[in-house]
Parts: structure tokens; C-alpha cells; sequence
């Protein structure tokens, strides 16, 4: 997992990226391409 400054440029790298907020911080996530995994906050 990457801790990134901005999620928006992670999320368009790839079309199956969702973005998630848990307990104050906001992932990324992607189940078909755990690579893409990131952090912010």
C-alpha cells in the first residue's frame, strides 16, 4: 500500500479503482488489481 498526496490521480490509473473513506482516512481500492492499493490521511 502507497500513501499518496492525491487520490485522484491514483484513482484514474486504473477503471476498476474505487475510492473508500474508513475511520477518517480515504483508500483506494481495487480488488482485480491489488497493486493499486493507496492511503491518504
Amino acid at each position: 500500500m502507497k500513501v499518496v498526496n492525491s487520490l485522484k490521480a491514483m484513482k484514474v490509473r486504473d477503471k476498476n479503482c474505487r475510492v473508500v473513506r474508513r475511520r477518517g482516512r480515504v483508500y483506494v481500492i481495487n480488488k482485480v488489481n491489488p497493486r493499486f492499493k493507496a492511503r491518504q490521511g
